[in-house]
């Protein structure tokens, strides 16, 4: 609509995680239950942060001081439990010492049930009060989950534990912390992925097509080879931060079922995903995969694994005997934290299905639709727009005594180039809604800024028919309502 710079601000395959525990904002009230960040990382074992308690009874309607100490952590939540019965909901409410660095939540519909960090900032202590409500049980106990950094967190470290004055000594321990899964076991690759199958035995997506993983640094390769009942995955490309593909029933980001290999250093790490919207990736289990293995050499990232075609059961695994868009993306990472990629990814044209025939394919990184949509736009307000007022500012005494079709030369091409802007510019606006089927929600101020841009172009030609004679007294009014509306349009069409 306006820039054309900006067309593919609405349609961005979205591979952004933001700060620290995903949510620096502190935000965390989808995590209140189990307590553990939507990291993919496993939490370390051994905490090195402590809780302390003002007391070790209480009664209902007693203030508690609990204080969480330890090196610099950046984000935290913060519950009291049953200790009894610690998979249960919160119980109680707090109440803030330092509004400043922590904040309250509501968790399981218990207002206040819960504290969490406001920023990213690094802090060493926290200090709230409990509020012992009427109905407390006998026996309380503290959990928190501190996040140092984001591949470096902590699950339910717990308190001592308070009770009651007249309650019976808490005798039974459960652990705070759910047993973890087995890791899924990794191995590291020898050599490069080879393109030489593509279209034989593998299903091969190449950016750019054609392109050789085993020669170009550049090359971003994916590849699925079908072995009975899995698929063995290969993905490789620049190794600056993260590769990452998705299968999709359409052309937009939601609901998707995503896969990431993320340089940390001296490692990758391979990680599902999926989206719940247009924001950051939820990590997921890697217990779905197998044969997990990677490769950093000279700037190249490699990556592989292999999946059973269906998962009945597991949540987000799509079964790969469907035909999907697929995605593929590149961007930068530090520290296990990935950040939006800097170019939109390639899509590919139509859906395929993976474990169908093998297949030599490439994508587009923009839609035929937004790339004539923005060249319809560079046309109207780079080149005719221009022309046009060139030729009303410099060429009306170099052609006053031209005329024709009964008007002066000059203001018939004036209005010709002006005239094309317009119904430029009005088939430009309706290229996105085609494509999207819609209004676009997330794509920022530009399709705003488009629709204004597209109501002064079609505002400007009516009011010209309007124009009053030379010599009427409304003519001054006219010249300037004239250059404001095409001024106006021209610098919005420019944002």
């Amino acid at each position: 609509m306006a820039a054309p710079g900006f067309t593919h601000g609405a349609f961005v395959f979205l591979l952004c995680i933001n700060s620290v525990a995903n949510y620096p904002s502190g935000k965390v009230t989808q995590s209140c239950h189990g307590m553990i960040p939507e990291h993919g990382h496993r939490p370390q074992a051994d905490p090195v942060h402590h809780i302390t308690v003002s007391q070790v009874t209480f009664r209902p309607g007693d203030q508690v001081e609990v204080t969480l100490s330890g090196p610099p952590f950046k984000g935290f939540l913060l519950e009291a439990r049953n200790a009894e019965d610690l998979s249960g909901v919160p119980v109680g409410s707090f109440t803030l010492i330092d509004s400043q660095v922590s904040q309250l939540l509501t968790c399981e519909d218990i207002q206040g049930s819960a504290v969490s960090h406001t920023s990213s900032s690094k802090k060493t202590e926290i200090k709230v009060y409990w509020n012992a409500p009427s109905s407390a049980p006998n026996h309380i106990q503290f959990l928190v989950t501190v996040v140092e950094k984001y591949k470096i967190y902590w699950v339910k470290i717990p308190s001592q534990i308070i009770s009651q004055p007249d309650a019976l000594p808490f005798t039974t321990l459960k652990a705070t912390v759910s047993p973890l899964s087995t890791p899924t076991p990794v191995s590291r690759l020898t050599k490069p992925f080879s393109a030489s199958d593509c279209g034989n035995k593998k299903f091969c997506i190449r950016s750019p097509l054609s392109c050789d993983p085993e020669k170009e640094q550049a090359c971003v390769f994916l590849s699925f080879t079908k072995h009975d009942h899995s698929v063995m995955v290969e993905m490789s490309g620049p190794g600056e931060g993260y590769l990452s593909f998705a299968f999709s029933h359409d052309r937009w980001m939601g609901k998707d079922d995503a896969y990431l290999c993320i340089n940390e250093g001296q490692t990758v790490h391979v990680q599902p995903a999926h989206f719940s919207g247009r924001s950051h990736p939820v990590m997921d289990s890697r217990d779905p995969l197998e044969a997990v293995a990677w490769r950093l050499v000279d700037g190249v990232m490699q990556c592989s694994f292999r999946r059973n075609i269906t998962l009945p059961g597991v949540k987000n695994r799509f079964d790969l005997n469907t035909s999907y868009y697929i995605f593929l993306a590149d961007g930068s990472a530090n520290d296990g934290q990935i950040y939006k990629h800097s170019q939109q990814p390639l899509i590919t044209y139509e859906k395929h299905n993976v474990t169908d025939y093998p297949k030599n394919i490439g994508g587009s990184r923009s839609s035929l639709l937004l790339k004539v949509h923005g060249a319809l736009m560079l046309v109207a307000w780079m080149t005719t727009v221009s022309l046009g007022v060139l030729i009303a500012r410099f060429f009306r005494s170099v052609w006053s005594k031209a005329f024709f079709l009964g008007e002066a030369a000059w203001f018939q091409v004036h209005r010709l180039l002006m005239l094309t802007t317009s119904v430029l510019t009005c088939i430009a606006f309706i290229m996105p809604f085609i494509y999207r089927g819609g209004w676009s929600w997330h794509a920022g101020y530009h399709p705003y800024l488009g629709c204004i841009v597209t109501t002064l172009a079609v505002l400007q030609p009516l009011l010209a028919a309007f124009r009053p004679p030379l010599h009427d007294p409304r003519r001054q009014i006219f010249n300037w309502t004239h250059w404001s509306v095409g001024t106006a349009a021209r610098i919005i069409a420019g944002k």
